[in-house]
């Protein structure tokens, strides 16, 4: 895990992977013979966060969530993708139950590697402020003393709006950039901390990504964390002046899956030497 300290305050940039178990990872990122248990273990210690994808599709046990949390490094941080129950809906504002829920269902079990919730919208999923204000609103801040941070991850053009980006920067909640993807580019800083997702990962390169690449998303991550705003990404206002420093939780997602590791061990090994 990288730190940069700014003004005072240590901003910590940490770079993952969507889940920790596929197939094609064996015999590549796994080394051969590794059991399948291990693999969390294994893959928590070459990385420094996780993005959990099965919390979207349904509940965890307790159990679960604090054998997660017992079998990783002391500074390791898993995000969540909240239930899908509560995002693919028609409106928002009435996904209380749902959220109340999901906070019930053992993730505070995670302590302090609980890291940031991301619910992610549907593609056809578009923007309505009413209907969007009273979603954040049922965002918890706090569950039992802890502070709980939120990400959205829109994909649909119509967010490309200053109501949405204000929305977001009055809740305190993080606008989910998307990196070489399909999906709309809003990369403006609405929270204490930045959330990355980049989908461009392909088999050409033995890392994912070419080295200028892996650069480029190294330099950006440091920006994010000094409290700016990097060039050449897509914001729908003018980014602010420099503020404090941010953390940042940048996933290698999707593209060609199996280099992905790869791709984000690479640009921890850069974030490590200041290359």
């Amino acid at each position: 895990m990288a730190t940069r300290k700014t003004a005072g305050k240590a901003a910590q940039i940490r770079v993952g992977i969507g889940g920790w178990t596929f197939e094609p990872w064996r015999g590549v990122f796994y080394p051969e013979g590794l059991v399948q248990k291990r693999e969390l273990e294994y893959a928590s210690r070459k990385l420094t966060t996780i993005e959990i994808n099965g919390t979207f599709y349904g509940s965890q046990k307790p159990t679960t969530f604090a054998k997660w949390h017992d079998e990783t490094p002391d500074d390791f941080v898993f995000s969540l993708k909240a239930p899908r129950f509560a995002t693919n809906r028609r409106v928002l504002a009435g996904a209380g139950e749902t959220i109340e829920r999901f906070f019930a269902s053992g993730v505070l079990e995670l302590k302090n590697k609980l890291g940031p919730v991301n619910w992610q919208l549907a593609p056809t999923k578009q923007f309505d402020p009413e209907d969007f204000e009273g979603f954040l609103k049922l965002l918890p801040q706090r569950i039992d003393g802890r502070a709980i941070r939120h990400a959205v991850e829109v994909r649909h053009d119509s967010f490309r709006d200053e109501a949405f980006v204000a929305l977001a920067r009055e809740y305190g909640v993080a606008i989910v950039v998307a990196g070489d993807s399909k999906y709309p580019q809003i990369a403006d800083p609405t929270a204490p901390f930045v959330y990355a997702r980049i989908m461009g990962t392909t088999e050409s390169h033995p890392q994912g990504y070419a080295d200028d690449a892996l650069d480029l998303w190294t330099e950006r991550a440091r920006v994010w964390a000094a409290g700016g705003t990097p060039k050449g990404l897509e914001t729908v206002r003018k980014p602010p002046a420099r503020e404090g420093a941010r953390d940042v939780y940048l996933y290698v997602i999707s593209g060609f899956k199996a280099l992905n590791p790869a791709a984000g061990i690479a640009m921890i090994e850069r974030l490590a030497s200041g290359a």
